[in-house]
């Protein structure tokens, strides 16, 4: 099948606008792809870096707070002060997922967009700590974004080096047992030691794969090789010697480090070297097609992906290209269904919420009219179930709660975002472009108002897939 511009907006972006030009080709959208980033110069996100102030007031606030505490001393002012950075916390947070939409209604490389949601999830990581909780889209814009159309290899180092994934995946407590702090802390009668949660995952999920070949010697191995590696808000990643487990360690046949362990190097080498290995382009692979066409993809199409993966060395926007260029991408008969920050993402595109009034919403307008809504849909921004992130099953999402949850969304969030609502016959035919069935056009003629007939758009099961 040939390029179809308004299936290519619908699958691999967040489907068409009234007012922004679809992509032409193929070729076209992986050249804007690594391109300048236009999205994030129009909607900026700050950078991890960027917060490390505020960041450091947290955790000087935090340890005021416990020496007073300790001393029997009063700390209302500490209180006051910390409440005042949570509200400022809370509002960056809230006005972050609000530049996410606007670059999801807005940008022209919305393949960009999605890329960026895709590759989170599959580096998931979550804040279990106050302050890192405030930090995903920091996260997302500093360790992932800037390399969804490179090497996967340097995706992959920046990342799982990344304070946040150190953080939520316990790795900034992991003790080499032979480590020089190890030792120290047992004569001190103190029990901390190996901390095999971001070795296992950097196997499972992050290359490999559940069925990789890999054993738990290996998961024991890497785990070792990443004792010193740790995570800190304020001074950011480091490798701390006397957390190190001393020695070579051996994964998957070979020896990295020595009797003098290079840090950083080494750990790095590690990864570039799982990063190359043919079962992780298999499994990226067949979770890119999962994700983009169907969640049961042909073994052709997987196949094709791979071997753009394997040929390239690992070049990221060849996978793209493989997928895009493959004859199942074009098929109207395999869809998914689209989560719920994809199907906020559509609405905000077909409706083209203009940025002027929606960047200034409050926190509370936020909160109550897309975040609230989003979680009771299934989907809590930025803070995935876990590390092997969102479900791609359809069910995961089509539950009744989640179901209701999108039909009063789109009944009652329209009204907020745009001044007057379109004409729901005309936005039928901007947000579905043609693949509207008749049951739909009937519904949509045959609505009361036009809150019902947007409502019915955004619910019709053309709009909710994609």
């Amino acid at each position: 099948m040939s390029f179809d511009s308004i299936l290519a907006q619908t699958r691999f972006g967040f489907g068409p606008s009234p007012l922004v030009q679809g992509p032409e080709s193929a070729g076209a959208m992986i050249a804007t792809l690594k391109g300048a980033d236009r999205g994030a110069e129009m909607f900026a996100i700050p950078h991890y870096h960027e917060n490390m102030a505020q960041l450091a007031q947290f955790a000087h606030l935090t340890k005021q707070s416990r020496a007073l505490r300790r001393d029997g001393k009063e700390t209302v002012e500490v209180d006051r002060q910390m409440r005042v950075l949570n509200r400022t916390m809370a509002a960056r947070r809230r006005k972050w997922i609000r530049q996410v939409l606007m670059r999801a209604t807005w940008s022209e490389d919305a393949l960009r967009e999605r890329l960026g949601l895709f590759w989170f999830d599959h580096f998931a990581a979550r804040g279990k700590r106050r302050d890192y909780a405030w930090m995903g889209a920091p996260y997302v814009e500093t360790a992932i974004r800037p390399f969804i159309s490179g090497l996967f290899e340097d995706l992959l180092i920046s990342a799982v080096t990344h304070p946040m994934m150190l953080h939520f995946l316990d790795q900034s407590v992991s003790l080499g047992p032979n480590s020089r702090l190890a030792k120290n802390q047992r004569v001190k009668g103190k029990k901390r030691g190996l901390n095999e949660n971001l070795a296992r995952e950097i196997l499972e999920l992050h290359t490999l794969g559940v069925n990789g070949p890999y054993s738990q010697q290996d998961v024991r191995q890497l785990a070792e090789l990443l004792t010193g590696l740790v995570g800190d808000n304020v001074k950011g990643t480091q490798f701390q010697a006397g957390r190190a487990e001393p020695g070579a360690e051996a994964i998957l046949g070979v020896t990295y480090g020595g009797s003098r362990r290079d840090g950083l190097r080494d750990i790095e080498g590690a990864l570039r070297d799982l990063a190359r290995h043919p079962s992780t382009a298999k499994h990226l692979a067949r979770k890119l097609a999962t994700h983009f066409v169907s969640d049961r993809p042909s073994d052709d199409l997987v196949t094709e992906i791979e071997w753009a993966y394997r040929e390239s060395g690992g070049d990221l926007s060849k996978m793209y290209l493989a997928i895009l260029t493959h004859p199942d991408a074009w098929r109207v008969d395999v869809v998914n269904t689209r989560r719920p920050i994809e199907f906020v993402g559509a609405a905000f595109r077909a409706l083209a919420v203009p940025p002027e009034s929606f960047i200034s919403w409050s926190a509370k307008q936020t909160r109550t009219i897309i975040e609230t809504p989003m979680r009771l849909m299934g989907q809590d921004w930025l803070r995935p179930p876990g590390p092997q992130g969102w479900p791609e099953a359809d069910d995961y999402w089509l539950t009744p709660q989640g179901v209701a949850a999108r039909l009063q969304w789109a009944l009652a969030a329209p009204m907020h975002l745009v001044e007057d609502l379109p004409d729901p016959r005309d936005l039928m035919q901007t947000a579905l472009g043609g693949r509207a069935s008749e049951r739909t056009v009937q519904a949509v003629n045959a609505a009361q108002n036009r809150q019902e007939g947007v409502a019915l758009v955004l619910m019709a099961p053309q709009f909710q897939k994609r």
